[in-house]
C-alpha cells in the first residue's frame, strides 16, 4: 500500500501520514509513503520507523510563482513520479496528493474555503473523485454529507499519549527538559501550528493583551508554522496588531520533533483556537501531558474532547478560560485518560479493514 502526503514538513496532515504508515507496519503490512520533498527535503522532519519505505520526490523551491502555480506544479511533479502499479492500496492524505493520483482512498482531515482558483478546484476533486473517503470525526463527515452526498467512513485520528505523558512525568530527564524550556520562556500559553488564519491566531493575541491585564508574568509562545501557503499578508496583520496592543509574544517556529513533547507538558496552558478543525491530535498530546487545554467552540471539538477542554467562541471568552485555566491546579485525570483512548494500533487495524473490504478481500 502507498500512503500519500505533500509534505515532509511537521503538519498535521504529514504526522498523521507517517504514524499511520508505522502502525500498518506494525501489523506487518507493505507500506510506503511517498512524499515532495520541499525545500530541497530529502527526508520527513522525524525518523521514520525503518519498516515503512519513504520515497522522496524532489520539489525545488521558486519564489517567483503564486500558490496557484505551487499547486499545479507540486500536483504534476508527484503524479510524474508516483508508481501506481506497484500498490493494491493508494490512499492520499490531502487535496495535492489526491489530485496527483488516481483510484485512491482520501482521508479528508477537515474542509477548506479556497479563493486562490487551483485550490478551490484542487480542493474539489479531491473529494469527488476518490473510490472512499475517511474522515477522522463524525463532525466533518457530516459536513462532506450535506455538501456533496457522499458518506465518508470514520476513524479518529491515534494520539502517542504515552510520548507526552513520559515528557510530563517526574524522570529526571523529562524534568530537566521542561525546566530547560521554561528557563528560556519563563511560564508561558502555548499555541501550536504558527501564525495563520485557520489557527485564530489573531484572536489568541487579542485574547492574551486581555490576558496580561491580570497575569503579566504570562508569557505567549508560538510554535510551528511550515505551511505551503503564503500567509504573509496575516502575519504582517498580526504583527501590526501586536505593536498596537504594546503585546511582545516568542515565536520559537518549528521545534525539533524530540524537544515538542517537552514544550507542551512545560507549558501552563495550551490555546487551541484554530477556525477549522478536523480532530485536534494537537490539543489531544497536550492532555496527555496533563495540560489545560483551551479550545474554540466548534462541534468537532465537542465531539471529540467533550467536557475534558475548555471552550471559548470571541476574544473575550478566550481570555476568561486561559485565565481559568492558569487559577485551576485539578489533576488532569480525565484528559489523560481520553488520550489513553486514542491509539494508532486501533487506527491502524480500522484502516486495514477498510482497505480489504474495498478490495473485496474477506
Amino acid at each position: 500500500m502507498a500512503l500519500l502526503t505533500y509534505s515532509t514538513k511537521p503538519r498535521g496532515g504529514v504526522v498523521h501520514t507517517l504514524a499511520l504508515a508505522e502502525s500498518l507496519a506494525a501489523r506487518g503490512e507493505d507500506v510506503t509513503v511517498w512524499t515532495l520533498g520541499r525545500g530541497g527535503d530529502a527526508a520527513f522532519f522525524r525518523r521514520v520507523d525503518p519498516s515503512v519505505k519513504v520515497r522522496v520526490v524532489p520539489f525545488a523551491p521558486d519564489e517567483s510563482e503564486t500558490v496557484g502555480e505551487r499547486i499545479v506544479r507540486s500536483i504534476a511533479t508527484l503524479r510524474a513520479a508516483f508508481e501506481p502499479d506497484l500498490y493494491d492500496i493508494v490512499h492520499a492524505e490531502d487535496c495535492i496528493s489526491a489530485n496527483a493520483v488516481d483510484h485512491c482512498i482520501r482521508t479528508i482531515h477537515h474542509l477548506d474555503s479556497f479563493t486562490t482558483p487551483e485550490l478551490v478546484s484542487c480542493h474539489e476533486r479531491a473529494i469527488v473523485e476518490p473510490i472512499a473517503r475517511i474522515c477522522v470525526s463524525e463532525a466533518v463527515a457530516a459536513e462532506v454529507r450535506a455538501g456533496w452526498g457522499l458518506n465518508p467512513t470514520v476513524i479518529p485520528n491515534g494520539v502517542d499519549a504515552h510520548r507526552f505523558a513520559a515528557a510530563a512525568s517526574s524522570d529526571p530527564a523529562a524534568r530537566a527538559a521542561r525546566e530547560e524550556w521554561q528557563r528560556e520562556l519563563g511560564a508561558y500559553v502555548l499555541a501550536v501550528g504558527g501564525i495563520e488564519p485557520r489557527k485564530g491566531t489573531i484572536d489568541l493575541l487579542e485574547a492574551y493583551a486581555i490576558l496580561r491585564q491580570t497575569h503579566p508574568e504570562i508569557a505567549l509562545v508560538l510554535a510551528g508554522g511550515e505551511t505551503l501557503f503564503d500567509y504573509r499578508d496575516y502575519r504582517a496583520a498580526f504583527e501590526q496588531r501586536a505593536r498596537q496592543l504594546g503585546v511582545e509574544y516568542r515565536l520559537v517556529g518549528v521545534v525539533d520533533d524530540d524537544r515538542l513533547p517537552a514544550l507542551v507538558a512545560a507549558s501552563e496552558v495550551l490555546a487551541f483556537v484554530s477556525t477549522k478543525e478536523g480532530f485536534g491530535m494537537v490539543a489531544m498530546e497536550a492532555l496527555a501531558a496533563g495540560v489545560p487545554v483551551v479550545a474554540r467552540e466548534l462541534p468537532v471539538l465537542r465531539e471529540i474532547f467533550g467536557t475534558t477542554v475548555d471552550y471559548a467562541s470571541d476574544v473575550p471568552s478566550i481570555a476568561a478560560a486561559l485565565s481559568r485555566a492558569l487559577a485551576d491546579e485539578e489533576p488532569r485525570t480525565a484528559g489523560r485518560m481520553l488520550a489513553a483512548e486514542y491509539s494508532w494500533a486501533a487506527a491502524a487495524d480500522a484502516h486495514a479493514n477498510l482497505y480489504r473490504s474495498i478490495l473485496g478481500w474477506h
